[in-house]
């Protein structure tokens, strides 16, 4: 049964509830995928490196970029793709394998982003 399918019949617990899919409005399943923020025409990415609870690994890490699942899944392959390695995207972070701060930064800026770290 999908989440659109299930609806709450009741429920002791007070509060609000989603008039959408009547999940608990502080579990509601139908917003957090339908909120998607628009990219501005100036955006800000910072860059970073992460080791920590990867197995050693060096990963580049890009945030503080804005909450839209196409536009980073988009900035996911472009940057995969010109840095020869894998990576993935998140909620809100492009992750790329390796240090590649040094080729991603120019790519940023060539977008005419401003490119922080």
């Amino acid at each position: 049964m999908s989440p659109r399918d299930a609806r709450l019949v009741y429920s002791t617990s007070g509060g609000r509830t989603c008039p959408t899919c009547g999940w608990p409005a502080d579990r509601c399943v139908c917003s957090r995928h339908t909120s998607a923020e628009t990219v501005p025409s100036r955006v800000v990415a910072k860059l970073r490196i992460e080791t920590s609870g990867r197995g050693g690994k060096t990963v580049t890490v890009v945030y503080d970029l804005p909450r839209n699942s196409a536009f980073l899944k988009a900035l996911a392959r472009e940057l995969k793709h010109a840095c020869g390695t894998g990576g993935s995207s998140t909620e809100e972070t492009v992750e790329i394998q390796g240090d590649q701060r040094e080729r991603i930064r120019p790519l940023l800026a060539a977008k005419g982003w401003t490119v922080k770290g």
